[in-house]
């Protein structure tokens, strides 16, 4: 029989041989591969970057077009006894007016672009995750932007409990000259307050997803979880009404057990692709 074509070498020879030649391989690829998909990803961050701040510049513009209905739209909530002047909030600067519209301009054309800059962190982050990770970041985006916006439509029907008691405290003490910077200020902070606040059921199923915390453990832990969440409550209103509190306590106490079936749907779900 022929034996000129087969290899007489020892077997662990020819082993040291195929990974010598493998590691050649990967130090002549590796290091190129890996700098250019730096370069790549930087890239990608920076075009990511200026698209969602081109989004924010354009509605943001759109926005100051409309930005004596805004303003209006924002003001509404201020009583009309805020100041002798006729309950409009006052500016004490020669630009002070101005620099308000730009500010106002930009917090609502930021909130508008919030779905172009959820998409353009979907995009570049995308590539790197798994089927089932792409498969629920969707879902996960576009119920965060629905209670982002549920929180501050709440917020907005709230504030006119602690604007109203926070004004009215010491009116017969003094005379209210609102400024517009430090009421539009005191609104946005209160709104956004409001929404993050309705972030707590995407958080937490979040953090359900990554193994952190469950269902059981929320459940076992609610009666903690309440008294932390109407303490948060009482000190996320500042005004001394009954009636903020009671609601945004109320709406997270709501949140917080939406949350728990969100978890145990999921899980649910996991279970039977598993299976």
């Amino acid at each position: 029989m022929a034996t000129g074509n087969i290899d007489q070498r020892d077997p662990d020879e020819i082993v040291d041989d195929l990974d010598l030649e493998d590691d050649d391989d990967d130090d002549d690829e590796d290091p190129g591969e890996a700098s250019m998909t730096l370069v790549e990803h930087l890239e990608e961050l920076r075009w990511r970057i200026f698209k969602s701040a081109i989004a924010i510049v354009v509605l943001g513009i759109v926005a100051f077009i409309f930005r004596i209905q805004i303003q209006q739209f924002l003001t509404y909530p201020l009583p009309k006894s805020a100041d002798a002047l006729g309950g409009k909030p006052i500016v004490t600067g020669v630009g002070e007016g101005f620099t308000v519209f730009l500010k106002l301009s930009f917090a609502v054309g930021f909130l508008a672009a919030l779905p172009v800059i959820l998409y353009q962190v979907w995009a570049f982050i995308s590539p790197g995750l798994l089927a089932r990770e792409k498969k629920n970041a969707v879902p996960f985006i576009v119920i965060g932007i629905v209670l982002f916006l549920a929180g501050i439509t709440l917020g907005y029907i709230v504030i006119r409990f602690p604007v109203a008691w926070l004004i009215d405290f010491a009116s017969d003490s003094f005379t209210p000259l609102i400024s517009a910077d430090n009421y539009y200020t005191f609104v946005a902070f209160f709104l956004l307050a409001f929404g993050i606040v309705f972030e707590i059921p995407l958080v937490l199923t979040f953090m359900a997803q990554l193994g952190l915390i469950t269902a059981q453990t929320l459940t076992k832990r609610r009666a903690m979880a309440y008294v932390g969440m109407w303490v948060a409550a009482t000190f996320l209103t500042p005004g001394a009404d009954p009636y903020s509190p009671i609601i945004l306590g109320a709406a997270m106490t709501f949140l917080f057990e939406i949350t728990i079936i969100f978890i145990r749907i999921f899980k649910r779900k996991e279970s039977e692709a598993v299976a």
